[in-house]
């Protein structure tokens, strides 16, 4: 954000240039240039202070040409003779247009205060809208600059209604300007307010619903009762205020003789009013531009974001906004260090002449180059290893210099993995001239422009072309008015936000209710990973209802993740509407949802029930979370009967097989109408499908072929998954694991070669005859990776912490885990690149093997 300042004016003479640009009147002070009135959406704009694109504003005191502060004293004989009696009419008008501003500036932060009592209320019940630190840092110190300026405000109304020249109201300005210390305090938090209000308003619904709707009465004589306003332009008010209040304070001194005992009261509240906001250097985001649209209102900028553009076959990162009339697509223009940053405008399309691209603009299409999965899964390992080198760095006596320099790295990697993680296309259309092609990683992020920029055409829009001059001077206020503040990568994040959460989050999908009419429904999951969202689990499709009954419940794999989204879809059974891009039927978004995943609220055992509403739609879910160390711990088992949680050398002794027929089984069933799903093994199956085929394969059910042919293929993966996850000791074997970990460090291949296969020899034959069955397994579910979107890296990383996981005693020896991402790091990663190894090989054969048991020794 950028500190506001006012501009430098030659010395007093701004004094008449500000008061010729502003007018007392009931909406406060309006610009000419900024028209500081009312907008389309009710709020009032900003008024724009600086259009200089190399200087950075400053909320500070007027300066003259040589930088000293003006001084508050008026110019002599100002007020002398005759002019004394005008002077003081003038005075009045001008008490009485900042009393009437004063009145709407009670209402407005009345309008704050509102919400905030039941907010804070429901925060202690079980079903809170927002915590109680949320509400205190969204609506810090509103409550006592209410209080100060109402007291202001009552005190100064009868001295107008009673005018006379004898009338005093100095003191009142100079105990207002004393309690300035209020205004310090709520512009030191302004920041982290909005940043809180935004994080929750994409969290819960019910806030954001709340937080856009805002009412603020309307003066008292005034027709109209009530305007909506949003509380971003409400949290502005007391900035602006300041700013206003110092101007008048200099109009009053303009009008009051030097002997009134007023002059020297307002002079001395001039003076704390100017060194006060001399001494304020925060950065103050009015996320509004001056630039006027055709229709002769203020241009607003609406939604900003970095986005993937394909341009000339290649990826662009690019920070796209969008105002009330256009959508500005622009770069980072690299400066001079010290220099402030730029942006540099790509193109623009006025919001009047742009079109979604529809499936058959097919002449236009760009190629989209989608890199291997593991190349991306690669670089995610390199950051976890850089994360937790960083980590080890920061404890190190002298390890500082080396932690900017990790961190660099560290920044280029995700910035590469930003650039390249996203494949779904969003495609943009200007009716008179190019189309554009931006790719997000989530169909939520799509959805979300094309909402926001459907909802600004259905008002009555001009088109525009903007001049150079008027281009130069947008493009170069957003970096100013920019809501995303850095590209989002962790090392532009503070070190004190949370980590997120690493483990499993158990989320059941309930119900919905508020669809209009019958549709073929069903939800699916994202979480966050890596700074971008990932789909992690689908529920059935629920068919030809309004009221959709799911009852699902899917456990979800957290890599850091902060959030969950759940998106709701109708069903396209129409092969029409084949993506070209894709070859997948588009499905319509019928709402979207996120909640923000609190590791407070999720880590007590019980279920967390909670609701989210989309565009009048409500899906109501519950979730719980387990940490990673917990839900993969293995305890020794005692049981002998079943096969879940029993040793597996004990299963097939008692089958007389050299394979669990659970492990057989599973891998037949996904072979025989698996292997063309997307995402076969990532996504969740539904927990209770997964727990009736567990009850079968324990007990030993004579149905279980049946129910194997009629259960969802997902539940399928999922038990083959839970039977190797509950398996007492790893398949692997605790024994062996950290030779594993040593051998895959190697790093000559002959060597290396040499051990995994001594390894593979070593391991108890169950144990390698259903590891050999498995790797074939998912070899084969790989070669449809085009179809499956399942890479072998992919299938690494499903697999590799259960297949391969160090015993308690093992995982605290010789390293000192301080936090789940470190837990990530050290021990996920080699686990994914054990499997990957062997994955990666050509067929190994346990006759092949076993035969060469004796010559490992002279194999070099």
């Amino acid at each position: 954000m950028e500190p506001l300042s006012a501009r430098g004016l030659p010395r007093l003479s701004w004094i008449d240039t500000l008061y010729s640009n502003f007018n007392y009147n009931t909406d406060g002070y309006e610009g000419d240039g900024a028209e500081d009135g009312k907008s389309q959406d009710g709020s009032e704009t900003l008024p724009y202070i600086d259009e200089s694109p190399t200087m950075s504003p400053q909320l500070c005191a007027p300066q003259g040409p040589d930088g000293e502060t003006v001084s508050p004293t008026p110019p002599e004989g100002l007020l002398a003779g005759g002019d004394i009696e005008k002077g003081l009419e003038m005075k009045k008008l001008v008490l009485s247009g900042f009393l009437a501003s004063e009145e709407i500036y009670i209402n407005q932060l009345e309008a704050l205060l509102l919400p905030m009592r039941p907010l804070k209320a429901t925060a202690t019940t079980s079903q809170p809208v927002l915590t109680i630190q949320q509400v205190e840092t969204i609506f810090y110190k509103i409550q006592d600059i209410f209080e100060i300026h109402k007291e202001f405000y009552d005190a100064l109304l009868p001295n107008i209604q009673q005018w006379d020249e004898k009338v005093t109201v100095g003191h009142l300005f100079q105990k207002l300007a004393s309690q300035l210390g209020v205004y310090k305090a709520f512009v030191d938090n302004y920041k982290v307010a909005l940043e809180t209000a935004e994080k929750c308003s994409q969290a819960n619904g019910q806030f954001q619903k709340i937080s856009e709707n805002l009412k603020v009465k309307g003066p008292k004589d005034s027709k109209d009762c009530t305007t909506t306003v949003s509380m971003e332009a409400l949290l502005y008010k007391p900035i602006d205020r300041v700013t206003r209040s110092t101007l008048v304070l200099h109009d009053l001194l303009k009008h009051t003789p030097k002997d009134h005992p007023d002059f020297p009261l307002l002079q001395d509240a001039l003076r704390i009013s100017q060194n006060f906001l001399s001494s304020i250097n925060e950065e103050i985001d009015p996320r509004r531009t001056a630039v006027t649209t055709p229709k002769g209102e203020a241009r607003q900028l609406v939604k900003d974001g970095f986005l993937v553009e394909v341009s000339e076959s290649s990826r662009k990162l690019r920070h796209v906004f969008l105002f009330t009339d256009l959508l500005l697509c622009a770069k980072m223009k690299k400066t001079a260090v010290g220099r402030h940053q730029q942006y540099e405008c790509k193109w623009y399309i006025p919001l009047a002449d742009l079109t979604f691209q529809t499936l058959d603009d097919s002449d236009s299409c760009h190629s989209i180059q989608v890199l291997p999965e593991h190349e991306i899964e690669e670089m995610k390992i390199k950051i976890s290893v850089l994360k937790s080198e960083i980590q080890k760095e920061k404890k190190a006596p002298k390890g500082q210099s080396r932690v900017e320099r990790l961190r660099k790295k560290m920044n280029e990697q995700e910035s590469w993995l930003l650039l390249h993680s996203p494949t779904i296309p969003f495609r943009i259309h200007n009716k008179h001239g190019k189309s554009y092609l931006f790719l997000l990683s989530s169909d939520y992020e799509r959805s979300e422009w094309k909402e926001s920029i459907q909802k600004l055409q259905k008002k009555d829009l001009q088109a525009c072309v903007l001049s150079s001059v008027e281009l130069q001077v947008l493009t170069s206020s957003c970096f100013k008015l920019r809501t995303v503040h850095n590209i989002p990568v962790t090392s532009n994040k503070d070190d004190e936000e949370t980590p997120g959460l690493y483990g499993f989050l158990h989320v059941i999908v309930h119900s919905a209710k508020g669809f209009k009419e019958s549709a073929n429904l069903y939800c699916t999951l994202e979480v966050d990973s890596f700074g971008y969202f990932v789909s992690k689990a689908k529920t059935r499709v629920f068919r030809d209802t309004s009221e959709p009954q799911w009852n699902e419940e899917f456990e979800i794999e957290l890599e850091g993740s902060q959030y969950l989204r759940i998106l709701c879809y109708e069903k396209c059974y129409d092969k029409s509407m084949l993506n070209k891009d894709d070859n997948e039927i588009v499905d319509k978004i019928m709402g979207k949802g996120q909640v923000q995943l609190d590791p407070q609220t999720l880590q007590s055992k019980n279920w967390h029930m909670d609701v989210i509403e989309m565009n009048g739609i409500k899906v109501e879910f519950s979730m719980k979370f387990t940490s990673r160390d917990l839900s993969l711990k293995r305890t020794p088992s005692k049981k002998q009967s079943g096969v879940f949680g029993v040793k597996i050398n004990v299963v097939t002794k008692r089958e007389r097989s050299k394979v669990p027929y659970i492990v057989r089984q599973c891998i037949e069933e996904v072979e025989k109408r698996g292997i063309d799903e997307v995402g076969i093994y990532r996504i969740s199956g539904v927990a209770t499908d997964i727990q009736a085929l567990k009850t079968a394969f324990d007990t030993n059910t004579k149905d279980i072929l049946v129910m194997l042919s009629d259960m969802d293929i997902n539940a399928i993966a999922g038990t083959l998954k839970l039977y190797f996850r509950e398996l007492p000791e790893p398949l692997l074997t605790d024994r062996l694991y950290p030779a594993f970990m040593e051998g895959i460090a190697l790093s000559d291949p002959a060597a290396k070669e040499n051990c995994m296969m001594h390894l593979l020899r070593s391991l108890p034959d169950p144990n390698l005859m259903t590891f050999l069955t498995l790797l074939e397994h998912l070899k084969r579910v790989a070669e449809k990776e085009p179809i499956n979107k399942m890479s072998l890296h992919n299938l690494a990383t499903v697999f590799g912490p259960t297949l391969l996981r160090p015993s308690e005693s093992e995982s605290t020896k010789g390293q000192q885990i301080t936090s789940a991402s470190d837990i990530w790091s050290h021990d996920v990663m080699a686990q994914v690149q054990v499997l990957l190894y062997y994955l990666q090989h050509p067929p190994i054969s346990f006759a092949e093997l076993k035969r060469n048991t004796l010559y490992f020794s002279t194999d070099v």
